[in-house]
């Protein structure tokens, strides 16, 4: 009676998704101090959609501007 067990995390499929750019919407609406790192990461996974939240949100660096 072995169960699959279950790994930690989300999976890509649902970190690539609206659900994704939500938490990053609510994390900077609560004042969350994150650092231009992990906001880097966001753009990187989520392109122009994460700038787009980033930028009203008054946190985006002129070095996000060299990620592709």
């Amino acid at each position: 009676m072995n169960k699959p067990s279950s790994g930690p995390g989300v999976s890509r499929t649902d970190r690539i998704s609206e659900q994704g750019l939500e938490r990053l919407r609510n994390h900077l609406e609560s004042g969350t101090a994150i650092s231009s790192v992990v906001l880097s990461q966001w753009i990187r996974r989520y392109g122009d959609a994460a700038r787009e939240i980033i930028r009203q949100h008054g946190q985006y660096l002129d070095e996000f501007d060299l990620i592709e």
